[in-house]
């Protein structure tokens, strides 16, 4: 018997003898000691064994209790993992620049569960501030100071090649392959350029598979919802959205093509439609950078009575795994699409930033960023951002 159950089996059968040692004690003394003098009991046990043979057999029964218990109480193949990151830093310039230093933190919890062992039920539950001014660039989560649940999804396997998963509040991109290593902490570069192909709304009703051809090739494809139960699932009411995604990878580089056609005006008019070309390529040789690069570019499908507007989008990241204690980039890119009216273009807006990472322990790991973010805005100064993240896993 584990040491758990018997702990709890313990003070059980305390209670089942309890009854028992009151009975003992109404016995008469003398007679008891007559008793033992007869040859008709020998000894105590004797005396007892049919009292033992019910305790026992209570005593079983709790056991069995305990064993539909502990095998119904939480799954064995449930696993949680939990983070928390901790934000420091101010922003000058914009058009709203927030100076002063602010802190802010982001919680995450993630629970795993596998039903056949190949397939998982993935429950994300947020909470934080790390939206407000002075550290919003930082990745991390802004739903505020309650825990509330950030996507739900469900991951399987139909035979050897193909992935599907259905899910809520996640992006429809779950399964798609971006051919990107730069891991900056930013929110407006870290999508590697892809910033409206990959589906990365995380809104609504979502689904979508994966079929992997071997020697590398791999496609999938997704579909979101708007995210207004009123709109219902796949409607003309609604703004759903729909991606295909295709990518190649070796051993040190790779490539990847998404297109997709998003129905809610992400350009501020009506249906668009988005297509992303990346790629990555890693030096075998120590001390030199990964290279990652992306372009993304956009059409608007309607013609309407003011103009045309096409987009694009771009992005380059240099990474190094080992720089001294720990891991660095740098990366540039448009901090927004630039859009193109009729052929005429707007001024391209582009960002700068840099950073570095190194552990402090096993489970935490310090990550300082700067940025610089131009603006056209005549009398709005360039914002230049400062900001740390500490971050903890357990």
């Amino acid at each position: 018997m584990k040491l758990f159950k018997s702990l709890l089996v313990a003070p059980a059968a305390l209670g089942l003898l309890a009854p028992m040692s009151v009975t003992a004690n109404e016995f008469n003394l003398s007679e008891v000691t007559g008793y033992s003098s007869s040859e008709e009991v020998e000894n105590i046990s004797e005396f007892n064994s049919k009292d033992l043979a019910v305790t026992n057999s209570r005593v079983d029964g709790l056991e069995a209790r305990l064993n539909n218990f502990e095998a119904g109480s939480f799954s064995e193949t449930t696993t949680a993992a939990f983070s928390a990151d901790m934000y420091l830093g101010a922003v000058s310039g914009g058009a709203a620049p927030a100076e002063a230093v602010n802190g802010t933190y982001s919680f995450q919890i993630d629970l795993n569960t596998s039903f056949t062992g190949e397939d998982s039920l993935d429950v994300s539950i947020d909470a934080g501030n790390a939206g407000a001014a002075g550290t919003a660039e930082l990745d991390g989560n802004g739903s505020g100071d309650r825990l509330m649940v950030d996507g739900v999804s469900y991951t399987f396997s139909l035979g050897d090649k193909t992935t599907a998963f259905v899910g809520d509040s996640v992006d429809g991109s779950l399964l798609f392959t971006t051919a990107c290593v730069y891991g900056g902490p930013s929110n407006t570069l870290d999508d590697c350029g892809n910033a409206y192909a990959a589906l990365g709304s995380g809104t609504g009703t979502a689904a979508g598979a994966s079929y992997d051809f071997g020697n590398g090739f791999t496609s999938a494809f997704g579909i979101t919802t708007s995210g207004s139960t009123a709109d219902g699932v796949l409607t003309a009411e609604g703004d759903d959205a729909y991606a295909i995604n295709a990518a190649y990878s070796a051993d040190n580089y790779g490539v990847s093509l998404t297109f997709a056609d998003i129905e809610a005006p992400v350009l501020g008019v009506t249906e668009t439609t988005m297509w992303a070309l990346n790629a990555y390529y890693t030096p075998e040789a120590d001390g030199m950078p990964s290279i990652s690069a992306g372009f993304e570019s956009g059409e608007n499908d309607v013609t309407t009575v003011v103009a045309d507007v096409d987009s694009s989008h771009w992005f380059v990241g240099l990474s190094w795994d080992e720089v001294g204690p720990g891991t660095a980039g740098v990366a540039v890119g448009t901090k927004t699409h630039t859009l193109d009216l009729d052929g005429e273009a707007f001024e391209e807006m582009l960002m700068y930033e840099a950073y570095y990472s190194y552990d402090i322990n096993d489970g935490m790991s310090v990550t300082p960023l700067v940025f610089v973010k131009e603006n056209a805005v005549s009398g709005v100064d360039d914002e230049t951002g400062l900001m740390v993240k500490t971050s903890f896993a357990f």
